[in-house]
């Protein structure tokens, strides 16, 4: 028998349809924020299938969270590295 859910990807790129005329209305530089963001979520697309959820909105925030965190973090570290360069005594001094 065939499949009578749609999957979780499925679900997604149908919820990018259906926001493309807030895309639309959106300056080319946010547009283009807005289709990395839907890409991401393709990256948490077998956890958003383990939770197959009624509603994928969560999901897909959630999986743009994870996605929004991890650069930051990478960014914080990188940023912690030049200024550890940049004074590598200050990485070792003690706090009195």
């Amino acid at each position: 028998m065939g499949r009578t859910l749609p999957t979780f990807t499925e679900r997604t790129d149908a919820l990018f349809l259906e926001w493309r005329p807030f895309r639309r209305a959106l300056r080319r530089e946010d547009q283009e924020i807005l289709d990395a963001l839907f890409s991401e979520v393709r990256l948490h697309a077998q956890a958003g299938a383990a939770l197959s959820p009624v509603e994928p909105w969560p999901a897909v925030l959630l999986a743009m969270l994870i996605e929004e965190r991890k650069a930051r973090l990478a960014l914080a570290q990188k940023v912690a590295q030049i200024a550890e360069k940049a004074d590598p005594a200050s990485s070792n001094a003690t706090p009195s």
